[in-house]
């Protein structure tokens, strides 16, 4: 038999642990499904429980779906903007870093049939 300390107890209620992974309290979680379904938790909104309970509930799938996968989200501090300054978002950032693709046509004049 081994020795050590029971993190949480299995049942059919939960189902296997997918994975453990050690956070902060500003720090966040993401959870995904084998159907696709994301969800991201923030770990100062979970209630923390002792070892050898069935833990809380943070995602609900479909009798069909499993959890698949958790990864550890870092703290992001936020930034105070002057007022009346918006931030740049996301996508103006990846077009202005994005080189360009050539056009279909480009790419088919070097072609000989």
């Amino acid at each position: 038999a081994t020795q050590g300390v029971v993190p949480i107890q299995v049942s059919e209620r939960n189902g296997p642990v997918v994975g453990a992974v050690q956070v902060e309290e500003g720090d966040a979680m993401m959870m995904i499904t084998d159907a696709g379904t994301l969800v991201r938790t923030r770990v100062a909104e979970v209630s923390q429980v002792g070892r050898n309970t069935q833990g809380v509930t943070l995602i609900r799938t479909a009798e069909d779906e499993s959890v698949v996968g958790l990864q550890r989200i870092d703290e992001v501090e936020e930034v105070e903007l002057p007022e009346g300054e918006e931030a740049e978002t996301t996508e103006a950032n990846a077009e202005q870093q994005a080189p360009e693709a050539p056009a279909a046509d480009d790419a088919e004049e070097g072609k000989e049939e």
